[in-house]
């Protein structure tokens, strides 16, 4: 093992990274499994903290039992190549990630709504 120049044990990120999967999926209080695997509880705590820090900066806040804040996004719409758009014409909806929607008829543009709603909830874990 090895301790840096005060003799605490180091650990590489890797393991580190192991550890906290091992903390979550174990269901145990942050004390007991520091002392079921030979951590010391301060330096397991530290860690979940650290991570916790990180979590919070990369996901907006969300204060429980208010609604989350709205994100505005650029809107950006192309002219038809015809003069007239006709009542049929599709929807297209391009992101900046290159995902595409194209919405036909009113029944897709319920099912446009889940799609979207399930990116935002993907992009929030």
């Amino acid at each position: 093992m090895k301790t840096d120049t005060r003799g605490r044990v180091r650990t590489t990120p890797a393991r580190r990274q192991e550890l906290l999967k091992e903390f979550d999926k174990s269901g145990l209080s942050a004390p007991k499994f520091a002392a079921l695997t030979g951590l010391k509880y301060q330096t397991l705590a530290g860690w979940l903290h650290q991570r916790r820090k990180q979590r919070d900066e990369l996901a907006p806040a969300v204060t429980p039992g208010k609604e989350p804040t709205v994100q505005w996004l650029e809107t950006v719409i192309e002219k038809a190549q015809s003069a007239q758009s006709t009542p049929g014409s599709p929807l297209m909806v391009r992101f900046p990630s290159g995902a595409m929607i194209e919405v036909v008829n009113a029944t897709q543009a319920a099912l446009a709504g889940q799609v979207l709603r399930s990116w935002e909830k993907a992009a929030a874990c």
